[in-house]
């Protein structure tokens, strides 16, 4: 058994083409993303990859749409997205595929 500490990794990803990582591959993504409220995070969209996100704490709204603790929101490739963090969060978030250099503000 291996053991690694979350606080490690970049930001919070830990599976994908990258290091550091647990798994290193190009298939997909995984990241256990933390935001703080009312952090800036700016507009921007991925021209590959697809974004599939959980909201598993507090609350948050992307697109001018509220997302609850729970709700499963996809972002597919090209869709710009526009989060405001009306709380601390913590999301999990996986891309499909995993591509260095895909996200552009």
């Amino acid at each position: 058994m291996k053991i690694y500490k979350i606080k490690n990794m970049f930001r919070g990803w830990f599976i994908g083409d990258f290091v550091p990582s647990v798994l290193r591959t190009k298939y997909f993504e995984v990241g256990l993303l933390t935001h703080n409220k009312d952090e800036d995070w700016p507009s921007h969209h991925h021209k590959i990859a697809t974004e599939i996100n959980v909201l598993l704490s507090g609350s948050m709204t992307i697109n001018d749409k509220h997302i609850y603790v729970g709700d499963i929101f996809v972002i597919d490739p090209n869709e710009i997205s526009t989060p405001k963090f009306l709380e601390d969060c913590k999301i999990l978030c996986i891309k499909t595929p995993s591509f260095i250099g895909d996200k552009y503000n």
